[in-house]
């Protein structure tokens, strides 16, 4: 079973459900938390599980044999990213631009474009007991997370369940981390910031045809238009969290797994019966 948790919206709290739901999983079944969250990587600090295995995560760039250019252009105008740029007849490869599609690689004519590897981040990996974690982390001052995303999501493949905490927003990182999945759980903040990009990450797991299920959390009051939503394309509504400061100190301090386990018990039960009821069918 493979469970994106997503939100749309940033602090609404992903790592919160995902990290507490891996965490109660793994006392029955081999469960793997995955940290798509390449940018800004934190299950761990609430997980707490020993790393014992880094690996380098590289993708290819193109590096122009200058003495065989002939500066055509045909590379430039192939890019559709501005990761190359012909200034006085020669080209100039922009590396934190490049896709590394290999479209500049197949149309010189001269062979003056070779593909060598470039480190972008790593992803690191490790476990205690049943619970497995893998996580991606980009370099500082790049901007392309999906090959890390992919790379992460190889990790663990044989696990009982697999809980993916996926980035905030509804761009290529989100449904690198959706793709895949049999399920996404939408954590959703009951206002209209987080109403309105909790619609777009739906939109996006509807069109690759995922169920999901949706957690209110942060609940001070109930935000009419969000409720309307649900009941008109008739999401399962799986359990509200309310506001509560606690939760924050508790996140502060590294222990919101052991806090929302003794005081929102009976909500994590609800979501858990509804997955396994799913994993039955």
């Amino acid at each position: 079973m493979n469970i994106a948790i997503a939100s749309g919206k940033g602090g609404t709290g992903k790592t919160t459900v995902s990290t507490t739901l891996a965490y109660l999983f793994s006392l029955k079944h081999p469960t793997v938390l995955l940290d798509c969250d390449v940018e800004e990587p934190d299950s761990n600090l609430f997980l707490k599980i020993p790393v014992t295995h880094t690996y380098n995560v590289e993708v290819l760039i193109p590096q122009v044999d200058m003495d065989a250019c002939t500066g055509c252009g045909k590379c430039e105008r192939t890019c559709q990213y501005n990761a190359i740029v012909v200034i006085k007849g020669k080209p100039l490869v922009l590396p934190e631009l490049c896709h590394s599609c290999g479209g500049c690689y197949l149309v010189c004519p001269e062979r003056a474009i070779k593909e060598v590897p470039r480190i972008v981040g790593t992803v690191e990996s490790g476990h205690k007991n049943n619970l497995y974690y893998a996580g991606g982390i980009l370099n500082i001052g790049e901007h392309i997370a999906t090959p890390i995303i992919d790379e992460v999501k190889k990790e663990h493949l044989n696990a009982k369940v697999r809980i993916i905490d996926a980035p905030p927003g509804s761009s290529c990182p989100v449904i690198h981390s959706l793709e895949g999945n049999d399920l996404v759980l939408l954590v959703v903040e009951p206002t209209p910031f987080g109403f309105h990009d909790a619609v777009l990450v739906y939109d996006v797991a509807k069109s690759l045809s995922i169920p999901c299920g949706i957690i209110v959390n942060n609940m001070v009051e109930k935000y009419v238009p969000l409720f309307s939503f649900i009941e008109k394309e008739n999401i399962p509504l799986l359990a509200t969290i309310p506001h509560d400061i606690n939760v924050a100190k508790a996140c502060a301090e590294g222990t919101c797994i052991d806090f929302m386990i003794s005081t929102y018990s009976k909500q994590f039960e609800a979501i858990q019966c509804f997955i396994e009821d799913i994993v039955k069918q």
